[in-house]
């Protein structure tokens, strides 16, 4: 009735524009904040839902994805990259084991579905290749390899969205950093011969690269993250490394995750070695006003926790539905913490408890069922849903073996110690 009735008195004449304008400004904002709480208060519920069983050869589960949907909605598995150089296969729902994949002498860092074949899965390695397997056949062997130059040891990789273009990040050799690019077209069809990269961009960083990721929906965007404490996103359609940078951000710190944020994506964040965060709005790059939204020099100190501690950042994930940006964090037992950013500072949403015996290292983010994968270095893989509730038995046999892991497990971790700059 009050929006009919400013309506009514606007169109007899009475100029009642800046109350109107008030009214739905206000209203709009009551709504949005209705909607931020009730996906904060779906994060708070999320509970157990799945355990891994526990392989024979306990590792530090170091990244996770999740495969793409394809011509089946149930065709769906997890990739997890060990800290025992290989990257293990799940069902997705199930959390059975189906396969294993490893590389040796090389070790393999971070793992990647295709974005339009729900059955590949990349990664990269430290003898200078990018791999590709096919989930489907039963043999260990690549059926696509990516090849980058002698001296290239690869230490960060993304697939772009169009699954057009692989970009992988070198560790730092003399005074030499890449970013090297190759064309994915093909892997569908199994293509075997070795591909040779597109061309690399070299002056850009001059530390290891840390991180690389895609824009979510524009191909040609990608952002890296370097230990020289740079953040970098680039255009790759233009024809030069001087003109496909578009921006160049510092966060001061080794940077330890990137990623993209906001409606349409046009912010980028970091977290640091050191639990530092910053974030930026790209969208103002051609204004007059400051790019950068929130920086925090030390998570731990800013965000309050009762009764717990917040020890370490693992990454962030943006809430789409709720244009809400979020931080995961946790504790050296095993508790999870979900952090909500805010424009004047961080907020705890609430925390995870019962379900990893020792650091979380990996997670992933579902939209599509709200629900949430994560590994930690007690080996185990866990899925997290609202409202879930796990068999018992499970639990107590997961976690009696879990509390052995850390007396056992070797981790190789390919980061550089936390830096202040």
């Amino acid at each position: 009735m009050g929006i009919l009735y400013l309506l009514k008195d606007y169109h007899a004449g009475v100029n009642k524009t800046p109350r109107l304008t008030l009214f739905l400004t206000t209203l709009g904002a009551a709504f949005e904040m209705t909607a931020v709480e009730k996906i904060e208060e779906q994060l708070a519920s999320l509970r157990i839902a799945k355990r891994s069983t526990l392989s024979e050869e306990p590792a530090y589960l170091l990244d996770i994805d999740v495969s793409k949907p394809a011509q089946s909605e149930s065709s769906r598995f997890v990739a997890v990259s060990c800290s025992n150089k290989s990257i293990r296969v799940y069902n997705r729902e199930t959390l059975n084991f189906l396969r294993e994949y490893s590389s040796h002498p090389g070790i393999l860092n971070g793992v990647r579905f295709s974005h339009t074949c729900d059955s590949i899965v990349f990664s990269a390695c430290s003898d200078g290749t990018v791999k590709c397997w096919d989930i489907r056949l039963a043999t260990q062997k690549a059926v696509q390899i990516f090849s980058g130059y002698p001296s290239n040891v690869f230490i960060s990789f993304d697939v772009n969205c169009s699954d057009l273009i692989i970009c992988a990040g070198t560790e730092k050799v003399e005074n030499d950093t890449f970013l090297v690019f190759w064309d994915a077209r093909g892997i569908a069809n199994c293509a075997s011969a070795a591909k040779e990269p597109l061309g690399v961009y070299s002056e850009s960083h001059n530390d290891d690269i840390t991180k690389i990721c895609f824009h979510p929906i524009e191909p040609n965007l990608v952002v890296s993250g370097s230990t020289d404490g740079l953040v970098n996103v680039f255009d790759i359609n233009k024809d030069n490394e001087d003109d496909a940078l578009i921006s160049t951000c510092n966060s001061d710190s080794s940077v330890s995750f990137i990623g993209w944020s906001g409606k349409d994506y046009k912010q980028v964040y970091c977290m640091t070695h050191d639990e530092g965060f910053c974030w930026w709005d790209m969208a103002q790059l051609d204004t007059e006003d400051p790019i950068t939204l929130l920086h925090v020099l030390d998570v731990r100190d800013a965000v309050c926790v009762e009764n717990d501690s917040l020890r370490y950042l693992v990454g962030g994930l943006y809430h789409e539905k709720a244009d809400k940006l979020f931080l995961i964090g946790g504790t050296a037992t095993g508790n999870i913490h979900l952090i909500s950013c805010a424009r004047d500072g961080l907020s705890l949403v609430g925390t995870l408890c019962g379900g990893h015996a020792a650091t979380v290292r990996s997670f992933c983010w579902n939209l599509t069922d709200e629900s949430l994968l994560t590994g930690g270095e007690d080996a185990q893989l866990l899925l997290w849903k609202p409202g879930a509730v796990e068999r018992s038995i499970a639990k107590k046999a997961s976690m009696k073996i879990a509390s052995s892991v850390q007396k056992r497990v070797r981790v190789h971790n390919s980061s550089l110690k936390s830096r202040k700059k």
